[in-house]
């Protein structure tokens, strides 16, 4: 299992550090000047240069990155072209937020997902396996900003439990922030139950057919013992992965859910980045999310070679 773990956390590395070289360009061939951009249209040449010299800007691409990678590693993100203020402090500020909401809608999402699509699994073409389908059909298909609104107009304008403005101050711990992180979090969680849950629920079914369960029954074994203790353990290896990929997507994917709810986290910063044309802005936070998905990943890699132990032997 050592060998493995290490053998996944090489790649990983590899793998981010090919995906610094591709930012980096990318990021370098947006088009437009950045220092015009940002010093707007009535800026003199002098003012510009002046800018790009602050900034690097006129270095060769390769002098470019080294120093970029270099200054990234010690933690050093230098500054927001646009604000001005330090990168660093910002993303983390803002990861933080982005974390505090993904683990709420995993903690909440991920179970009840999981046991519908198990439960419809078990009563595959019975009442309960066509309403859960539907059901999730009929959530999947509506877009994240109108089950926002929907959500708004029900559990804040309607109701009062929650407020509909979910801005926090910088700082605010989680549970100062746990009433302004329910309505977003339950707009993440319905876009993730639809797709985790029919995928749980095609694993089940799958593995209830195969001949270890008809032998595993003949045997003796009782059958709640043959599917928590061997169907659900296959099944779930493919959810599993879907659980992780999911987690990297709620770090920064969730640029819909925040805007509606106007909630202060990695995906609003990383529009404004984009909008702004701030380059070292937009390079850290694309590889804060780099990072939140090669690690995501990890676990995953992990815990199912736990689960499978051919994937860890072979």
């Amino acid at each position: 299992m050592a060998k493995y773990v290490l053998r996944r956390i090489g790649f990983l590395l590899v793998t981010v550090l090919l995906t610094s070289v591709f930012v980096f360009l990318i990021t370098q061939w947006l088009p437009g000047d950045v220092a015009r951009i940002v010093l707007g249209r009535e800026a003199g040449t002098e003012q510009l240069e002046a800018f790009r010299q602050e900034f690097g800007l006129n270095d060769p691409l390769p002098v470019q990155y080294i120093h970029w990678l270099t200054d990234f590693l010690r933690g050093d993100w230098g500054r927001s072209l646009s604000t001005r203020s330090e990168i660093y402090p910002l993303v983390m500020s803002r990861l933080r937020n982005s974390l505090m909401l993904a683990s709420l809608t995993m903690l909440v999402g991920m179970p009840i997902s999981v046991l519908l699509g198990v439960v419809a699994g078990l009563r595959e073409d019975e009442p309960a396996d066509a309403l859960i389908s539907v059901a999730s059909l009929a959530v999947v298909g509506l877009p994240e900003f109108v089950t926002g609104i929907m959500l708004i107009d029900l559990f804040s304008r309607r109701l009062g439990w929650f407020p509909a403005n979910s801005s926090i101050r910088p700082g605010t711990s989680f549970v100062e922030a746990l009433p302004s992180l329910v309505l977003p979090a339950m707009t993440a969680t319905l876009v993730l139950v639809a797709y985790v849950a029919r995928l749980t629920r095609a694993g089940v079914v799958e593995e209830l057919r195969k001949p270890y369960v008809r032998t595993a029954t003949l045997k003796g074994i009782s059958y709640p013992a043959v599917v928590f203790k061997h169907v659900l353990r296959n099944a779930l290896l493919p959810t599993i992965t879907v659980i992780a990929i999911s987690f990297g997507w709620l770090i920064s994917g969730l640029i819909v859910v925040e805007n509606v709810f106007n909630y202060p986290g990695v995906g609003r910063l990383l529009v404004f980045a984009i909008d702004r044309q701030d380059l070292p802005l937009l390079q850290a936070l694309t590889m804060v999310t780099v990072l939140a998905f090669a690690l995501a990943n990890l676990a995953a890699d992990v815990l199912y070679a736990y689960l499978d132990p051919r994937i860890r032997l072979g």
